[in-house]
């Protein structure tokens, strides 16, 4: 699909329940990939759409705008595009934030925290590898609660936030043929390793966690492109 034909588009809204909020609403749909790369965003189409005035779609655009799910072009905003450059940004900077957390949640991690994270790991075989999305929720599920454990706020928020572009990227690396049953094993030496209390071995699992899932990121956009 060309830009011109993405553009097109802008004319489509979201589907599901104008009545919720309009941020999340638009966010999700940007996330699904219902509004793909280059749609526009008519502020007057959406105002309508979800009945509200546009004051409160002005907020939620500006809200995309700084999460940059949104960019702004010649014609207005659109759902931003990613280059290959982006996604090594992306997961570059996740590598070191989720690297600092697993550390730090090896030092100040409660017993709670690990029954937690014990409780996610004893699920991860029970989880339909035929339902990406069911995998992608179990996932986040554990790496959230493994950002908990650091009991640091300002990281949570910073790998919350970089989570969203994480999300946009279409497929999942756990779908890729063994890659669920190999995370599933470094998910279960990372929180060995934050058991211990083992700052720098929790800090380097987690990095190489997440430098294979860049990896496969990388081979997954050059198929597709």
């Amino acid at each position: 699909m060309t830009q011109t034909e993405r553009s097109r588009k802008g004319n489509e809204l979201p589907t599901g329940d104008p009545k919720s909020h309009p941020y999340e609403r638009l966010k999700d749909a940007i996330l699904s990939g219902e509004l793909p790369p280059g749609t526009q965003l008519v502020e007057a189409a959406l105002a309508s759409w979800f009945d509200v005035s546009r004051t409160p779609i002005r907020e939620a655009l500006t809200r995309l705008e700084q999460d940059a799910l949104l960019a702004r072009d010649k014609s207005g905003l659109i759902v931003r595009e990613r280059t290959p450059g982006e996604v090594l940004d992306i997961y570059d900077t996740r590598i070191l934030l989720e690297s600092a957390a697993a550390g730090l949640a090896a030092e100040r991690r409660t017993s709670h925290d690990i029954l937690l994270l014990q409780r996610l790991l004893r699920r991860w075989d029970g989880v339909d590898q035929g339902d990406p999305g069911a995998m992608m929720r179990a996932n986040r599920e554990f790496h959230q609660t493994l950002w908990r454990a650091s009991h640091n706020e300002c990281l949570v928020d910073l790998l919350g936030r970089l989570d969203l572009h994480v999300a946009r990227f279409p497929a999942t690396t756990l779908s890729t043929p063994g890659r669920w049953q190999q995370a599933g094993r470094e998910h279960a030496g990372i929180v060995e390793a934050i058991e211990r209390h083992d700052a720098a071995k929790s800090a380097e699992s987690a990095g190489k966690h997440f430098q294979r899932a860049r990896d496969i990121r990388l081979e997954l956009w050059n198929a597709d492109n």
